[in-house]
């Protein structure tokens, strides 16, 4: 089992392993749950991931699935230890949505990302100016409490620091639309540093960026999405969905399928990356 770092990724893969024990003993939560003299939801949500569970309870549970492999019990013990760790983004938890916040636990952890944007720029290659445009437009002031914008903006540069500046950085595939291009968020000034913030971006070998024309040709895809992808075969592939009103994770294999098929073939119908930065510098000179 590839060691796993972070709470989300570490609670992910416990539910998985304790649902496949609980499959492999024969048993019904109903019977778990009468057996353990825990309610029927707490095993529930410890099996959906959403919440933790102490290193004693995986103990008692994997003696009461007759797991005896004694390698078997220390790592998924060490996967509940893991799965409560304090992780940086804690502090902030009432500020976050539920799916946002499991985005930062996965892509904390991720070895490839790939994103398709049909408006607005990844995330975690947004300058502070552009972030802070995007921000403010969400959240108008009659609406936002104090310092939510500021608040938002920091967790967003402390995502990219987590992600971008770690030993060992994800690979980043990006497909822009081209109207993500030419959309003034923040106004001209704003939009001109993010594009040419883009092409140093994909001057690192691990970041590609390429740009789906206008004239590309039967494009039906509506939402944005990003699809994480991590080492261990373990941890299947998730997919963020994140449109003007809704943030959903996605980590049904079935459900996750269309994406992996679409996103190749937005790549086919963009420009090829050398094309793509180019336009992209071309239009951010045209803001000057």
């Amino acid at each position: 089992m590839t060691t796993v770092q972070g709470p989300t990724v570490g609670r992910r893969r416990l539910r998985s392993a304790l649902r496949r024990a609980r499959d492999a003993a024969g048993m019904t939560q109903e019977q778990v749950a009468a057996a353990m003299d825990w309610s029927l939801s707490k095993l529930i949500r410890i099996e959906a991931g959403s919440v933790s569970i102490s290193t004693n309870d995986v103990k008692a549970l994997l003696h009461h699935y007759r797991m005896t492999d004694p390698r078997q019990v220390a790592e998924l013990v060490e996967l509940a230890r893991v799965s409560r760790r304090r992780a940086w983004w804690a502090p902030y938890k009432d500020s976050l949505p539920a799916s946002y916040a499991a985005l930062i636990g996965l892509e904390a952890e991720a070895v490839a990302l790939r994103f398709f944007q049909a408006a607005g720029i990844p995330g975690l290659l947004q300058t502070e100016s552009y972030a802070r445009a995007i921000f403010a437009a969400a959240a108008p002031p009659e609406q936002a409490g104090p310092g939510d914008v500021d608040i938002a903006v920091e967790i967003r540069l402390r995502r990219q620091r987590e992600v971008l500046r770690r030993p060992d950085p994800p690979t980043i595939q990006v497909v822009l639309d081209e109207a993500t291009l030419h959309r003034q968020t923040g106004g001209a000034a704003c939009l001109r540093e993010q594009l040419r913030h883009l092409v140093a971006m994909a001057s690192a070998t691990n970041v590609t960026i390429q740009v789906l024309p206008f004239t590309a040709t039967d494009y039906a895809v509506a939402a944005p999405f990003t699809i994480l992808e991590f080492a261990d075969r373990d941890d299947t592939d998730v997919v963020y969905v994140e449109a003007a009103m809704l943030q959903d994770v996605i980590d049904n294999p079935e459900a996750v399928k269309p994406y992996q098929v679409m996103f190749p073939r937005l790549q086919e119908k963009s420009l090829a990356p050398a094309q793509s930065l180019a336009l992209i510098a071309s239009i951010a000179g045209e803001l000057d």
